[in-house]
């Protein structure tokens, strides 16, 4: 989840597709500020990371626990 201006979330974009493992999720980025009931939600805890459905990252993250956490969440 993201909203527009917000570095944080560029940056954690930036970590993410850094990490080397792109062929094993789908990335969806959402703008919160399209959906009052997503901003309401995340506010200004932007960005949030989902793995499977679980918020697996708020504001910051390295390439290298991104894809701990993504291979410790994929169904084997």
């Amino acid at each position: 989840y993201t909203r527009p201006g917000c570095h944080l979330c560029e940056e954690a974009k930036q970590e993410i597709f850094a990490a080397g493992c792109h062929d094993e999720f789908t990335f969806e980025e959402i703008n919160i500020d399209t959906d009052s009931s997503l901003a309401r939600l995340h506010g200004l805890d932007v960005p949030v990371v989902t793995v499977n459905g679980i918020v697996t990252f708020k504001h910051r993250l390295t390439a290298v626990e991104f894809k701990r956490q993504l291979r410790n969440r994929l169904p084997a």
